[in-house]
């Protein structure tokens, strides 16, 4: 049995569909014995997860399933091992450091407040 790493792709709609174009990318660990087997089980999965509901302001969001847009072995477990890399690129580099660090900041100090609770 081997893991891979799947990268698999949804659009979100939401109403009519008159925004912006959103799309979430979410990276799977799947455990397979083969890639076509790995490939097979990630579309399933991002099959099943489909979704249409109704948000807040009564407009109806669908989650539509995609396809596996990525595939990778992962052969060994090693701290620290690279599993994914993209290159971003943005208008505003001040802006986007800013939220990294916010986003850092948020998992510090959720982590951190779990175990004040725990205590």
């Amino acid at each position: 049995m081997n893991w891979y790493l799947a990268k698999m792709v949804f659009r979100i709609v939401c109403g009519e569909g008159d925004h912006t174009p959103q799309f979430d990318e979410q990276l799977r660990l799947v455990a397979a014995d083969s890639k076509e087997e790995a490939f097979s089980k990630a579309q399933a999965l991002g099959d099943t997860e489909q979704d249409t509901f109704y948000n807040s302001k009564q407009q109806l969001v669908q989650w539509k399933f995609i396809n596996v847009s990525e595939l990778y072995r992962l052969s060994d477990l090693i701290d620290g091992a690279e599993l994914y890399s993209r290159i971003e690129e943005r208008d505003n580099a001040e802006s986007y450091i800013y939220t990294v660090n916010q986003k850092a900041e948020n998992i510090f100090f959720t982590h951190t407040h779990q175990l004040l609770k725990l205590a």
